[in-house]
């Protein structure tokens, strides 16, 4: 339950800082006292947004800060989300100045996403505004599956079903990247295949060229060599033979001298280095051949690889290995698409079947359930003054399945005999939207373990006989949750176990709003004065005292 209240800089009120207590908590003012204004720093608490420029002062942060009293049936929550658990625990807000915005739960920041999550579990503020949930499906589906104790079930089936959006939509995707990558498998093909005909891993570019450059040139190349032989082996002026003679002259002068053996060497080494460059270039000039198609393979294959560096944008074959890698990793990457289209298929049956029993589940304890809400829906509303009133739950089968399994509801309502049953949206007058909706929400009071409720001003447009009925469903309410309720009504007020009022006065010319805690007297002239006015009358004393009995 909400045990306390404290406001800081928030619209007109300055600070705020109140306790509240279990069962029919009861909190009257006039009009434009500040009620909504509390309301409004509650439903920060709830993750919503807040607008700066409501704030008195306007280079101050605003606080919002909430104590509940919880019980152990939160402390998964807690556990999931890394947050100490308390049964006191207090969820903070602060607005800054900048209309930047901080959450905390036990002083632990959070995001408004787990604050939304647990305030959601603890509280809900229902306004005279907001009749209209009860045209939706999920409220509608809600009340059935409160009193139909379906919650752990639809919380199996809502698991299996997010299991099975997603993974119907990852198999979309992977049918789009296959459809996208077979649009271009063809092409990816052909590249894949020409680089893999030309046997790159055994080709040696640079000894391509060279050979190329051989052949292109080999008449200048056997012109040249035969000259160079010819310099070298001419008798009387070749170089061999000049050297030679040298050789033999200064080896007979080491003979002499000693002083000479280290030239002689040289020139010996000399000698056999030129025989050798002789012995290869005479090898050479015998195995030149001109062969026009040796020519014309190694132009062929020059002419493949340029096209292939410039049609891929590589300077090398290292890159063309790399591309024909990627290529080959491109082809085989549709064979594991296809794999894992067929393996999520395969799990999106197996979901399928899961979600087919569980929706079976769902449906048949939502038939199960729907004549106990008729009933007790027409029980609530004979006390409300709606004695002909009759509420009717449609459930149909739904072609596929949806949140809340494979059925589509709506609410039927007819408010007096001889009319037919119509949709709820287009069957509650204005005069009775507030009585059905009581009803709704005593139900699921009864089946919904929500801890705290708050109605603002639910009881609108009803009096008499009427408003005393309301005063006395929101009392049996109260005995299975905290209610909160904002009246003007002074047959609700008077069954309050605790009374508030919101009140505002001006302080140093600046307008404030407060709320405080009314004792017994207190409770008894508020009353009385929402009885007779802004004159308490002994008529209106005496009025009150009997509605508090």
């Amino acid at each position: 339950m909400l045990s306390r209240i404290f406001i800081q800089n928030f619209a007109l009120i300055d600070q705020l800082d109140i306790d509240l207590k279990n069962g029919l908590q009861v909190i009257t003012g006039e009009t434009g006292a500040g009620k909504s204004i509390i309301l409004g720093a509650l439903r920060l608490i709830m993750g919503e947004r807040a607008d700066v420029k409501s704030f008195a002062k306007s280079d101050a942060k605003s606080i919002v800060e909430t104590e509940f009293q919880i019980n152990k049936n939160f402390k998964e929550f807690f556990d999931d989300h890394d947050l100490d658990f308390e049964e006191q625990s207090i969820i903070r807000r602060e607005i800054l100045p900048s209309g930047k915005s901080r959450a905390f739960i036990n002083d632990v920041p959070v995001t408004l996403d787990i604050l939304k999550e647990l305030s959601s579990r603890l509280i809900d503020i229902h306004s005279q505004f907001e009749t209209s949930n009860l045209f939706t499906e999920e409220f509608q589906f809600g009340i059935l599956d409160g009193l139909a104790k379906n919650k752990s079930l639809l919380s199996d089936y809502q698991n299996y079903y997010s299991s099975y959006q997603n993974t119907k939509r990852e198999i979309e995707q992977l049918k789009s990247a296959l459809a996208e990558n077979n649009k271009e498998s063809d092409y990816k093909n052909f590249l894949l295949s020409e680089l893999e005909e030309m046997q790159l891993v055994d080709l040696d570019f640079e000894e391509i060229q060279n050979q190329l450059n051989i052949q292109e040139n080999a008449g200048q190349i056997s012109e040249n060599l035969s000259e160079i032989l010819s310099k070298l082996n001419q008798d009387d002026f070749g170089v061999l033979s000049n050297i030679f003679e040298a050789k033999n002259k200064l080896n007979k002068l080491s003979e002499l001298s000693s002083e000479y053996q280290d030239l002689s060497q040289r020139l010996e080494t000399a000698y056999l280095e030129l025989k050798d460059i002789n012995t290869e270039i005479e090898n050479k000039a015998e195995n030149l051949e001109i062969d026009p198609n040796l020519l014309q393979a190694l132009l062929m294959t020059v002419n493949r690889l340029n096209s292939l560096f410039l049609k891929h944008q590589v300077n090398d074959i290292t890159g063309l290995l790399e591309i024909r890698e990627e290529l080959s990793s491109s082809q085989n990457s549709l064979e594991t698409i296809e794999s894992q289209i067929e393996e999520k298929e395969k799990n999106l049956k197996l979901i399928e079947k899961e979600l087919q029993s569980l929706s079976q589940k769902l449906s048949e304890n939502r038939k199960k359930f729907s004549s106990d809400l008729e009933n007790q829906a027409k029980e609530i509303f004979a006390k409300l003054g709606l004695e002909k009133a009759i509420l009717k739950i449609e459930l149909t089968d739904s072609s596929a399945y949806n949140l809340h399994g494979k059925n589509n509801i709506q609410i039927l309502f007819q408010a007096n005999s001889g009319f037919p049953l119509k949709p709820i949206q287009g069957a509650v007058s204005g005069g009775e939207r507030s009585r059905v909706m009581l009803a709704i929400k005593k139900i699921m009071a009864q089946n919904n373990a929500l801890p705290t409720l708050i109605l603002d001003e639910i009881d609108t447009g009803v009096s008499g006989r009427i408003a005393e009925e309301m005063g006395k469903l929101m009392q049996e309410m109260a005995q299975d949750l905290q209610l909160i309720v904002i009246t003007h009504l002074a047959q609700v007020a008077a069954k309050g176990n605790q009374n508030y009022k919101v009140v505002k006065f001006d302080e140093n010319a600046i307008t404030k709003t407060t709320i405080v805690k009314l004792s017994e007297n207190e409770k008894l002239n508020e009353i009385a004065q929402l009885i007779s006015g802004s004159k308490i009358t002994d008529a209106a004393i005496s009025q009150a005292k009997e509605l508090i009995k």
